[in-house]
């Protein structure tokens, strides 16, 4: 069976398999605690589910999200070593998401709603951002997105 016709979950459980027959820890447990996330959506709620490929990528996204914020903060508390750890498991995390939009991309974005918004100040921060993030989608972070209009709303 090839890789594309694979749902999210089969590809996470044919990836831990790999990473335990290579003997790679990092991509072991981050796969294992994304399994575990998974397994905890499917369980929440009135009655057990399954969950869609659009569910999954969210949990993904979301633990993406979690592990690049605590490398942040490592970072900023000056534990390297702690942030480079939660960085190896956002890289193996990402391989799950869609592909993200440049900068350029998302500054392009953000000019065009801008002009139509017919924003001029930071001011109208609030009208801008919900259009750029609708038209971006998953395709952008939202910390991204945020610092792209602020910077082109100040100029």
């Amino acid at each position: 069976m090839s890789e594309q016709n694979l749902t999210l979950a089969e590809r996470v459980d044919a990836d831990l398999k790999q990473a335990m027959r290579d003997r790679n820890e990092t991509a072991k447990l981050t796969l294992r605690a994304l399994k575990t996330a998974f397994t905890q959506a499917r369980a929440s709620g009135d009655a057990a589910h399954q969950l869609s490929d659009d569910e999954m990528l969210d949990i993904v996204r979301r633990e993406a999200k979690r592990r690049r914020d605590a490398a942040d903060e490592y970072t900023r508390l000056g534990s390297p070593e702690r942030a480079q750890a939660e960085m190896a498991e956002y890289q193996i995390l990402q391989r799950y998401l869609p592909k993200q939009l440049s900068d350029d991309e998302i500054e392009e974005i953000a000019r065009a709603v801008i002009a139509e918004a017919g924003a001029t100040s930071a001011k109208q921060m609030g009208q801008v951002m919900p259009a750029v993030l609708a038209r971006t989608g998953a395709l952008a972070d939202g910390k991204r997105v945020n610092q792209i209009v602020r910077r082109l709303l100040a100029q």
